[in-house]
């Protein structure tokens, strides 16, 4: 069940761009979550976005707008779903939904910065109730996790 959140300068993902973003960002999460290829299971992948006004981007004081495209992203996923060898996957399909998306007038380098944040099992509340990772995995399907459901 991960949560994504997208932080960009204002307008660099404009209509088709973004539509082409959100859907890689959302295949990015599938893969790498192991969540199979199912209707049911697709909506427990939040992507939010929050877009930052020209000039407010700063390093040591100066806005790199002008030579950076920077791309932020945190991913909240619970604890125990990502393993050493998912977690680099999913960085590098999580940068190449980034540029995949960008449009081709936009000629700034692409900087993209990702975390990857384990929530303790037994912390994240859904739909005011405390879920810990067999919840998870009951909603989400993960195709690795099956054995903590399957009993």
């Amino acid at each position: 069940m991960p949560s994504l959140t997208v932080r960009i300068p204002q307008g660099a993902f404009p209509g088709r761009h973004r539509q082409e973003l959100v859907r890689a960002l959302h295949r990015a999460a599938l893969s790498a979550e192991q969540i199979p290829e199912d209707p049911a299971r697709r909506g427990i992948c939040w992507i939010a976005f929050d877009e930052v006004a020209p000039g407010a981007w700063t390093c040591d004081g100066v806005d790199v707008g002008a030579r950076l495209l920077p791309c932020f992203l945190e991913v909240a996923v619970p604890a125990g779903v990502l393993d050493d060898t998912s977690r680099a996957s999913y960085v590098r399909d999580l940068h190449a939904a980034f540029e995949s998306a960008k449009p081709s007038s936009d000629t700034r380098t692409l900087a993209t910065s990702v975390r990857l944040v384990d929530v303790p099992d037994g912390t994240w509340g859904v739909g005011g109730q405390l879920w810990r990772l067999p919840d998870f995995t009951r909603a989400s399907g993960y195709r690795h996790l099956r054995h903590l459901v399957d009993r």
